[in-house]
């Protein structure tokens, strides 16, 4: 007897496993009925992995799999109770946490450092369920606002440099600084081949002059130690003092605090 393909509503689109999960994905995607559900994106950037941006082109280059299978479309949604993974990496889309730490001296701002004596998550021990890992860097005898979260999405945000996040730094010097050092810090200081120039510049005590205040918004990495050491001094003492709207106040040296709903729509918001 001759073989004959069915036809009809009997035929099945996709006979692949890899297509049936796509079929049930695309049905979740269109079913406004169905709740909890989130993109995919998003679910990976509540991860902690990175911010959804990245996340878009992790999922195009088929690097997220959903339920055991690859997923390239960056529109689907996904549940909580979904098998998210990256590189292989099971993923949790965690609530959203913020967290405002005045950093201690030597606290390394790393999430694990096996050459560090102590870092910035051991001053939160088991006090926070979620997995933080901290907003930028602070070198290791820097003190002062550091941002923790597992907001992928907003620490995209605050360390991409064309979002010019203000940082201020109280700098404690070896000896008093020369007003003409500072005209040059406000013109630029070369480092790296790269021209870094200060936002705001000046003495934070009419009496002693070794004490600068410091606004600028590179990244780079140590880079205040490097500015004044160019100029021929050294810096004794480094304390950041705001960060992208975030101050210390009523926050001691080497405690924390979570951020309220007002603080946290500011830094989503991109008002600072």
């Amino acid at each position: 007897m001759e073989n004959r393909k069915p036809t009809g509503k009997h035929v099945r689109k996709y006979d692949k496993p890899e297509a049936t999960e796509a079929r049930r994905l695309k049905g979740i995607k269109g079913n406004k009925k169905e709740i909890g559900l989130l993109r995919l994106n998003r679910y990976i950037a509540n991860s902690g992995v990175c911010s959804r941006r990245d996340a878009d082109e992790h999922i195009k280059n088929g690097l997220i799999s959903v339920n055991g299978h690859i997923v390239t479309d960056m529109g689907i949604k996904v549940s909580y109770n979904d098998d998210v993974r990256f590189k292989n990496k099971k993923l949790s889309a965690e609530r959203k946490v913020y967290i405002l730490m005045n950093k201690p001296k030597d606290y390394v701002t790393t999430v694990e450092d096996p050459h560090a004596e102590h870092t910035v998550l051991e001053l939160i021990g088991d006090n926070c369920p979620e997995r933080v890992y901290p907003v930028g860097r602070l070198d290791k005898a820097t003190t002062g606002v550091l941002l923790l979260t597992n907001d992928g999405d907003l620490a995209g945000k605050l360390t991409h440099p064309k979002y010019k996040r203000r940082k201020i730094y109280h700098v404690f010097l070896d000896r008093p600084v020369a007003k003409n050092d500072l005209f040059k810090l406000t013109e630029g200081i070369e480092l790296d081949g790269i021209k870094i120039v200060t936002d705001a510049v000046s003495y934070t005590d009419t009496e002693d002059k070794s004490q600068i205040g410091i606004e600028l918004h590179s990244g780079q990495n140590r880079v205040i130690r490097r500015m004044f050491e160019t100029l021929g001094y050294k810096v004794k003492k480094l304390d950041r003092v705001y960060f992208a709207g975030l101050t210390k106040k009523n926050v001691q040296r080497g405690k924390w605090r979570f951020l309220n709903d007002k603080e946290v729509s500011m830094l989503k918001r991109g008002i600072f």
